[in-house]
């Protein structure tokens, strides 16, 4: 570590809250999949800042749109109508098959929306008495960590130090039907979850658990409400992930990450006109969600995502992954788990953790990053070129290897 990486690394340190355990490389400049660092190095950047990078960094068409919409109005608040606002809740409208949008600017705010938006519609239009409306989760969830969002969180880091927990809620095993419907009761009013858990470890519930929980919802009068912040916008190899499953809709659409661009943070709340017209002026809002930049920014990311046929280019994309690193079977590894270009390696207990493959990777020039200890997530840009693409998964593959060899000597 050179004298100018420390530097910046102990400035962080030193003055920066403690709430990241980032790898030792500072970053300076990104183009397409490719990103380098202060002393100049260059890496493949495989992780996409969870998928808030789907378009790469700084991808010209988008970056064209900001600068358009710079140089004209950049922030208006809702007090007032914009243009690209409108564009952008019809846009999203119409492509998610949904009514009406509310949006935000982080993901963790576009769940508290839903949030919202499923109490106002439990007492207003389903009749659950007032302050009595519960909402359902599923086990190994990640929505956020607001404290309304941790209260339903079964990692214990995220809950043991910010207690009183937020009230309301229940949890139910993430791909269990059964469970979910046993669960239900008169003051439910909405199952929330994830089409594919990504911060829990690429895990991909059991084929037709999206259509069973469909049919479950609407036979209980209870709201379907998919994360997608993660798994949406061609990430799956589908435009959103409850593509998957034929007939599958829900009732309320969380998005963010991939929808600004890698630009911005644009998120939104996206529902039926029954949901989320339960809204009235004054009881939700935000200063800058709905801002004409972000909402520019946000309609080039979706034209990008649909011209550019990305969502295709995800699922061949991936599915060639997923077959080689399987195929090389690489010691170490219990399972290799993904849908698109989300991909999860799962090692096993002896190899110390999936930090310690990420490191090891980061000084061969490409950057992954662990979840739930034992597993690496590989998300690249949906734009990587095939040839970076397959080269970074052959080095995934040695380190691995590498690594192994290692921990069993």
């Amino acid at each position: 570590m050179t004298s100018r990486t420390q530097d910046v690394i102990e400035r962080s340190e030193h003055w920066g809250a403690h709430n990241y355990h980032p790898l030792p490389v500072v970053l300076t400049k990104g183009q397409g999949a490719f990103v380098w660092d202060i002393e100049g190095k260059k890496y493949l950047d495989m992780l996409s800042c969870y998928s808030a990078l789907s378009h790469g960094h700084c991808h010209p068409r988008i970056l064209a749109a900001a600068q358009k919409q710079m140089e004209q109005i950049t922030l208006t608040s809702r007090a007032f109508h914009n243009v690209p606002y409108a564009e952008f809740c019809e846009k999203i409208s119409r492509l998610s098959g949904l009514d009406m949008a509310l949006p935000m600017n982080s993901g963790a705010e576009a769940v508290e929306t839903a949030l919202k938006a499923a109490r106002a519609w439990g007492y207003r239009i389903k009749k659950v008495p007032q302050d009595k409306a519960r909402i359902i989760a599923a086990k190994g969830n990640f929505h956020g960590r607001t404290i309304a969002i941790v209260s339903f969180s079964t990692e214990q880091a995220y809950r043991e130090p910010f207690g009183p927990m937020a009230p309301g809620f229940d949890m139910v095993p993430f791909g269990d039907a059964d469970a979910l419907e046993n669960a239900i009761t008169p003051e439910t009013v909405a199952f929330l979850v994830e089409p594919i858990q990504g911060e829990g470890g690429i895990i991909i519930p059991p084929d037709g658990y999206l259509k069973r929980v469909r049919e479950i919802c609407t036979k209980h009068n209870v709201l379907m409400m998919l994360d997608e912040v993660q798994t949406g916008l061609a990430r799956t190899g589908k435009m959103f992930a409850f593509e998957h499953e034929p007939g599958v809709k829900p009732d309320v659409l969380i998005l963010g990450k991939a929808l600004g661009g890698g630009l911005l943070p644009v998120s939104a709340c996206v529902g039926t006109r029954e949901v989320m017209s339960t809204f009235q002026p004054g009881e939700h809002g935000s200063t800058f969600g709905g801002m004409p930049l972000s909402m520019a920014v946000a309609n080039e990311a979706l034209d990008v995502l649909i011209q550019d046929e990305l969502a295709e280019r995800s699922a061949r994309l991936g599915a060639e992954v997923v077959a080689r690193l399987r195929q090389a079977k690489a010691p170490g590894v219990r399972e290799i788990r993904g849908r698109g270009l989300l991909i999860g390696i799962e090692f096993e207990d002896f190899m110390g953790g999936a930090m310690n493959v990420a490191q090891a990777l980061m000084h061969k020039g490409v950057l992954a990053k662990d979840t739930r200890v034992n597993t690496m997530r590989l998300a690249p840009a949906l734009t990587i070129d095939e040839s970076d693409l397959f080269e970074a998964v052959d080095t995934v593959i040695a380190t691995i290897r590498q690594v192994a060899s290692t921990k069993s000597s």
